[in-house]
């Protein structure tokens, strides 16, 4: 690790210490995983339009990558199982080669104006059955493949972070002349020779458009 960071809690004796000073879970938090997907969990999922699906491969490197449709685009297939629809993306698939080197999954549900928010924690497989893919047609246009996942663990989580970052707070939303460039940020760190930050804006908005599905 960089010596840019000092005075770390890197053991597990470090770790007691920091238990003693922040104190245990109080029974709720303590006693609030599940390991099946109840009616709760099912409702939650079928209004949730965004999730993050963090994986990691077989080194321990980790990636989160967000996914987002109409609501309900998840399919809770039983209990202790989802299959996530794959729709068409930048084609890097790093998320997709993570988990064909490393199973283990963590998503994180969102709803729009909704501070808590919906953990799952599981094996993932990247699966291609004809059946879930035409049950997650959008348009006419079945996904190629889809991401299917074994659920192990299952929470809701606190509003806490989204009430301190106004998240869904439209009155702390910066003005839209104040947001990062990133067609500018695309075009620096892509080194495409004779790109320009208009060049990549309009094929974001054409991508935006006409490849969605």
């Amino acid at each position: 690790m960089s010596a840019v960071f000092r005075d770390l809690i890197s053991t597990e004796e470090h770790f007691q210490e920091l238990r003693e000073t922040l104190g245990a879970p109080g029974p709720r938090a303590a006693n609030k995983v599940v390991h099946a997907l109840d009616h709760h969990c099912r409702e939650f999922i079928s209004k949730s339009p965004f999730l993050a699906l963090s994986t990691s491969n077989a080194n321990g490197q980790c990636d989160v990558s967000p996914r987002g449709d109409a609501p309900g685009f998840v399919l809770v297939l039983d209990d202790h199982h989802l299959f996530i629809p794959e729709r068409i993306g930048n084609r890097r698939m790093d998320s997709i080669q993570n988990i064909i080197a490393n199973p283990h999954v963590g998503l994180l549900f969102f709803i729009p104006g909704l501070g808590e928010t919906l953990r799952i924690n599981g094996k993932a497989v990247v699966c291609r059955d004809p059946e879930l893919l035409e049950k997650t047609a959008v348009n006419g246009r079945a996904p190629l493949f889809g991401i299917g996942v074994e659920v192990e663990e299952v929470y809701a989580h606190c509003a806490k972070a989204f009430i301190r970052s106004g998240l869904w707070n439209p009155d702390s939303w910066l003005a839209k002349e104040l947001l990062p460039s990133v067609p500018k940020m695309l075009a620096d760190h892509s080194k495409i020779p004779n790109s320009t930050a208009e060049q990549v804006a309009c094929e974001l908005q054409d991508s935006y458009k006409n490849r969605l599905y």
